[in-house]
């Protein structure tokens, strides 16, 4: 018999709630740490948890940046730009990464305040984060502003235009997850590791 469901309606719910039931929901959510750069020369690296690809061909990612004014650095760069870098976060760099979630003021880069290396790129002008194992540099294809209440977003979708990828964690394309070692965001202030797996044939 299955348990008994609660009922939530977002449209009389309190915006906070629906948060927290979202981020606690969909889960683990893999983490994209952006890389970007002002039109001033300022680099800027940001973790985003609204994560994911969409699809091979052409690669194309996307995340999402929550709703602020004045924009947060990322979004206000890349609209400027056109250019971002994701990077892969491994629980090597867990901490640098959680640092770099902190309210900074305009202007100071995230760099300096993780000690994390900044690397040029091939192809864009963001660097990308010399100690993450896997780095996408990635071209603007569209933003969708979805909301501009309180909670809202807007989805930055990009083309992967080059890979950066540690050779020692790759075999024929194929990623090692024991080496890579990569985490997810969970509700509040939680992680998740990627150690523990099970493998299921598709029928």
């Amino acid at each position: 018999m299955a348990n008994e469901k609660l009922i939530v309606d977002p449209a009389s719910t309190p915006s906070l709630a629906i948060y927290k039931l979202l981020i606690g929901s969909v889960v683990p959510r893999p983490i994209a740490f952006v890389s970007t750069v002002s039109t001033d020369g300022v680099y800027n690296l940001a973790p985003f948890s609204f994560f994911n690809v969409i699809c091979a061909e052409p690669p194309t990612v996307c995340f999402s940046t929550g709703f602020r004014v004045p924009s947060k650095d990322t979004l206000a760069n890349v609209q400027a730009t056109a250019e971002f870098v994701v990077n892969i976060v491994s629980e090597e760099i867990a901490e640098q990464m959680n640092l770099c979630s902190g309210e900074y003021p305009h202007g100071v880069s995230e760099f300096e305040i993780s000690g994390l290396t900044p690397v040029p790129s091939d192809l864009v002008k963001p660097p990308y984060v010399g100690e993450s194992h896997i780095n996408m540099e990635c071209k603007l294809v569209q933003m969708v502003e979805v909301s501009t209440l309180p909670r809202g977003g807007t989805l930055v979708i990009g083309e992967v235009v080059r890979f950066h990828i540690d050779e020692a964690i790759v075999d024929n394309f194929r990623v090692d997850p024991d080496k890579l070692r990569a985490i997810g965001r969970m509700g509040g202030n939680w992680y998740s590791r990627t150690r523990d797996r099970f493998e299921m044939i598709r029928p």
